[in-house]
Order: C-alpha cells, then structure tokens, then sequence
C-alpha cells in the first residue's frame, strides 16, 4: 500500500528550502526506495505555513529512506530554515483519482 507522509512547517526562507530539496531530488532520481512524488502547498491564510506531501511505494519504503544518513541531513538542513518545529503526519493512501 502506498504511503504519504505530510510534513506541515513554518519558515521565512522557502527558498533556501526549495535549494535544499532540489538537492535531495536530484540525489533521489532513479534511486530505489526514495520518494515517487512530493507536494509543496503554501496556506493562503498564514504566509509562513507549508505542508509537503511526500509519497513513497510503501510504509516499509518510507522508513528505509527515513534511515539513510542523507535523508537525516537534509532533514537537519530543513529544520534549521525553519520557524519552529515541523508537524509529521503519516497516512495510507487508500484513493487517488484525477477528476479532469
């Protein structure tokens, strides 16, 4: 089963974020394990607030990526852009439709 994996942080430096995420995609592509989709959304009603989607093939996937020495750097990096702590949500995906 498909998992998601919702991180919902503040920061002031989404670009500075952006860079580090670039990087980390660019170390991703191909590889296997890693991601197979992410989301960035931005709440329109508080500026600072963000949440990323990121989707992995499975749970057992997400916790092999969430291992690696990489993945913990990265995350390092991120948390210290960011304005307080990040919020990790972890779900199932159990439906994903394209309605157009």
């Amino acid at each position: 089963m498909k998992f998601v994996q919702i991180i919902e942080f503040e920061t002031e430096r989404l670009e500075e974020m952006q860079q580090v995420l670039e990087e980390a995609g660019q170390r991703d592509t191909g590889r296997a394990g890693g991601p197979t989709r992410s989301m960035l959304l931005k709440d329109r009603d508080k500026p600072t607030r963000y949440l990323a989607l990121i989707e992995f093939e499975s749970v057992e996937e997400a916790m092999r990526n969430s291992d690696d020495p990489e993945t913990s750097a990265m995350a390092e990096r991120l948390n210290a852009l960011s304005i307080g702590d990040r919020v990790y949500t972890n779900c199932d995906l159990l439906d994903v439709r394209d309605l157009k």
